[in-house]
Order: C-alpha cells, then structure tokens, then sequence
C-alpha cells in the first residue's frame, strides 16, 4: 500500500477514511477543530498512525477499520443535504442509510435541491477513487431546463464554459424532450464541480427546474424508489473500480 510507511504509520486522514468516518478532506477538517485525538493527546494534521497500536478517538468515541467493506446506493429525495450531521439542523442523507448496519458515509454529494443516485461506503480507498478529479468517472443527469433552450446554448454546454474563473471540460448533452415552457436534458459530466450543472445553466439566463442524478460510471440508478438504498453486487462495485481505473 502507498500510503504505508516502512514503520506501518499512515496518515490519520486516511486512518479514518478507511474507518469510515468520512472523506480525507473531511476528516482533516475533524482534525484541524480539535475532534481527533491519538493516544488521549489531541491529533494535528500531518500526524501518522500504525493502526494496529495507536488508538484513535473521533468526539470521543474509538475508532478502527472495519474489516469488511459495504457500498451502498441511495435514491436521495430533494430536501436533504449529503452530510452525515448538519450544524443547521436540516435533513442528513445519514437518517435515510441509518439502518444499514454499519457506518457509512457518502461518495461525493449531491446539493440540497437535488435528487438521485448516491453512494455511500466504508472503503476509504473507492470513495478517494470515485472522487478524485484525475479519475474523470462519468456522471449522468436528467435536467429540466426553463424556459427553452439554443442550439448555440447547448453548443456552449458541450464545449466548455467559464464557471468560478475556469473553463469547464466537455460534456454530453442529449435533448430528451422539449415541451412549451421546458426542457429535458441528459447531462453527461466527466468532472464534479460544485454545484456544476446548475451554474452552466444559469450562466446561460435559464433555470434549474429539476436535477436528478440518474447514473455513476456503468452503475444506473434504475427503478430504486426515492429515499430508499440497496446494496450494490459484486459486478458493480468492479466496474465502478474499473471505470476509475483501479
């Protein structure tokens, strides 16, 4: 393993990760507020463990990675934000996979607003894979646009466009239906910057009706019911390591 020291010390980060306890990011932000400590001393970023001597505790509670990994997909309904715990009180996706029996936390996200296919797993590794921007795992959206939209506006969606000061990458989009008032995109993206859709869209004078994630690399959201998970197969969780060239 790369990130194993000849001494068997790895990153905390990714200590946690692999617990499950979430992203790498976001376990450094759970470092850098003080939540972490190593051995009952407070943790800093840039600390390295041996998992099979230190002892590690999140809030409190101890820590260790879970033998077996699970990778789950949620249908997320709007109206929930893809964190495991919110400051604000809103809805977490983590109320809706809390039955799954082993702690899991989300592949990426999805903003409140919006809708579909969201992983979740206790393999640090796959979630850094599906997540990192080198890896350019494809995505599939179904957009309802307003009011209409150009041929030169869809041109310039496919193409590129400045969003926050850099040109997005090429995308595919498909016309899936056209009715007065709206239309129904496929969004094909091989890259996941915030809030992405959204802003092309707006950019272009037009708005957001609906935003539903239907696809992640091979792995369709198919007939999954709104806020309801299952469990990928052993054929999907390999196609999605493949598609991310793992």
């Amino acid at each position: 393993m790369a990130d194993r020291q000849a001494d068997g010390k790895i990153r905390l980060q990714k200590y946690m990760a692999d617990c499950g306890i979430a992203s790498r990011r976001k376990s450094e932000e759970l470092i850098a507020a003080g939540k972490v400590k190593v051995n009952g001393k407070p943790a800093k970023i840039g600390d390295k463990v041996d998992p099979e001597k230190d002892q590690v505790s999140v809030e409190g509670r101890k820590i260790k990675q879970e033998n077996e990994h699970v990778y789950l997909m949620l249908n997320k309904p709007r109206g929930f934000v893809s964190t495991m715990s919110d400051e604000m009180g809103r809805k977490c996706v983590a109320e809706l996979v809390a039955d799954a029996g082993t702690r899991v936390y989300p592949v990426g996200r999805l903003d409140r607003d919006s809708e579909g296919m969201l992983l979740f797993t206790n393999d640090g590794a796959f979630a850094n894979n599906m997540m990192h921007p080198s890896k350019h795992v494809s995505k599939v959206y179904r957009v309802t646009v307003r009011p209409d939209i150009t041929e030169d506006q869809l041109t310039e969606m496919m193409t590129g466009m400045m969003i926050d000061g850099r040109k997005t990458l090429p995308c595919d989009v498909q016309v899936l239906l056209k009715e007065p008032g709206r239309v129904v995109l496929e969004v094909t993206l091989c890259e996941g910057r915030n809030r992405q859709i959204r802003k092309m869209v707006e950019s272009l004078g037009l708005e957001v009706a609906r935003l539903k994630r239907t696809a992640i690399g091979p792995v369709r959201l198919g007939m999954l019911q709104t806020g309801s998970w299952r469990e990928l197969t052993p054929q999907e969780v390999k196609s999605l390591k493949r598609s991310a060239r793992v």
